[in-house]
């Protein structure tokens, strides 16, 4: 049995005299709540979790309070995935279609590029508090998700970087354990240093594995980087956290314009608007929309 209490964090590191930064974070708690919303099935839920943690140690370069958007839009039947997160160590997302399950690919694991497809488009938006957001778009190229992330980092930012995500789906569709590491090559690093790391990579198993058999972000990391010299930076928690209202979904409610309103009233008696990112739903009576409606004819 996992210890529940062995709650999920972020770990930041440095590494050969800080000419290797590295990330790795245990985010099973998280994924598993993502799962539990949104009632994925095992190839959604990987597809979906994978995204969702890589998007946390992306979110983990940027500042507190800024906060970015990776969206995964491909050819398979998963549909768009969407993903938000931040500076804190908060992540909400969610995908077109929760409820594929596929057989497991040639080498027995589940099949995310099944899900996803191999053509589309791979985006990242960071809102960095400027007046315009930074976007930065890539071809999907693998479809597994760790692979889109590593092109993405190579080609938009000019960061030699290697990208694990990896979630480990239960027989009952509940995730067993889910996280990664981002493993970030700063210029004027030495090709032995490279080929190193690159050795290790290939001869370490997954690290859903790895937290499987009950290891934590740094004793990852500290394997990953193959060297003794691992300075970590800073242990940060992450967590699922949506930040739909009530109060947010009437602001939406009130662009439908007065007529709308009132037809939603008269027909439907009523409204419900339901959280793309959260399942949460939030209900509106007559009487809230009746308020509504009053705010835009000012009465």
């Amino acid at each position: 049995m996992r210890n529940k209490s062995m709650s999920d964090y972020l770990v930041k590191a440095l590494a050969y005299e800080g000419f290797v930064r590295a990330y790795a974070v245990n985010a099973t708690e998280t994924i598993a709540e993502a799962q539990q919303r949104h009632d994925t099935w095992n190839t959604s839920s990987a597809a979906l979790g994978r995204t969702m943690i890589g998007a946390l140690m992306l979110g983990a370069t940027l500042k507190g309070e800024d906060k970015m958007t990776v969206k995964v839009e491909g050819n398979g039947p998963a549909g768009a995935i969407v993903v938000d997160s931040n500076g804190k160590g908060e992540v909400k997302g969610y995908i077109k279609n929760p409820h594929i399950s596929l057989p497991l690919n040639e080498i027995g694991k589940i099949d995310v590029r099944g899900a996803v497809g191999t053509e589309g488009m791979f985006t990242v938006i960071k809102d960095l508090g400027l007046k315009e957001p930074f976007s930065g778009q890539t071809p999907i190229v693998s479809g597994e998700i760790g692979e889109d992330f590593t092109y993405y980092l190579a080609v938009s930012e000019q960061i030699p970087s290697a990208v694990g995500v990896s979630v480990l789906v239960d027989t009952d569709d509940s995730i067993k354990t889910a996280g990664g590491f981002m493993i970030q090559i700063m210029p004027g690093a030495s090709e032995e240093i490279i080929d190193k790391i690159e050795e290790r990579l290939k001869e370490t198993a997954r690290i859903s594995s790895l937290l499987d058999e009950g290891q934590t972000p740094e004793e990852i990391l500290q394997t990953l980087l193959a060297t003794d010299d691992v300075e970590f930076l800073e242990n940060m928690p992450v967590q699922f956290k949506c930040d739909c209202s009530k109060e947010k979904f009437a602001s939406a409610i009130i662009t439908l314009g007065a007529e709308q309103i009132q037809e939603l009233i008269d027909q439907d008696h009523g409204a419900e608007a339901v959280c793309a990112f959260c399942n949460n739903k939030y209900d509106y009576s007559e009487a809230d929309l009746y308020e509504l409606k009053q705010e835009i004819l000012g009465e």
